[in-house]
């Protein structure tokens, strides 16, 4: 007798895969595209900030999604009873883990339109590409996320693959930004490029 989840073998379950990948690759490229093509303009503020007070306004921000993705992620093996030694999950757990992934969604609106028509996606220099590339692969992903979420034809491994991978990548776009700006524009493995 096979172990293997029907979902394998169901073409809903495929089908639901394949949207939900290219629709992160869509995304991915629109926003890769998008800022490409934007003339960066230096002298764009967020909430009325600008040059380094933006910069710091963009790493205090990043820096609380950061947080927000660590509560994230501990709901999320919470619901889906992977924190050791808890085995009841209350009521509340998949209703806070919604709205706190809606309000982390929302935080990286500004730094995104901020990071987009200053800069632009830019791929000088290890650090900043790393960083571009990242963003708008979080939005990708996001989209993944957000379509398999919806899906009960799915292999175990999609959901949790998807959200591994925004957790990873709010990490990387944290590193490559905010601790750069408080460790006095300098990361390590990355050049200051």
């Amino acid at each position: 007798m096979s172990h293997a989840r029907p979902a394998l073998r169901r073409p809903e379950g495929r089908l639901a895969l394949a949207l939900a990948f290219a629709a992160a690759l869509a995304v991915f490229v629109a926003v890769f595209l998008f800022g490409r093509a934007n003339t960066p303009d230096y002298t764009a503020t967020l909430f009325g900030q600008a040059d380094t007070d933006a910069v710091r306004l963009k790493a205090q921000l990043a820096t609380g999604v950061l947080g927000l993705a660590a509560v994230q992620l501990l709901l999320a093996l919470w619901m889906y009873g992977r924190l050791p030694g808890v085995h009841r999950v209350p009521g509340p757990v998949p209703l806070t883990h919604r709205i706190v992934g809606v309000v982390l969604f929302v935080l990286t609106v500004p730094i995104t339109v901020h990071c987009i028509q200053a800069y632009g996606v830019q791929l000088n220099g290890s650090r900043v590409a790393v960083h571009s590339i990242a963003g708008c692969f979080f939005y990708g992903a996001f989209a993944a996320k957000v379509l398999l979420v919806r899906s009960r034809r799915l292999p175990g491994w999609a959901l949790p693959l998807a959200g591994g991978a925004l957790m990873v990548v709010v990490v990387v776009l944290w590193y490559t930004s905010a601790l750069w700006y408080f460790n006095g524009n300098d990361v390590p493995l990355l050049s200051l490029g």
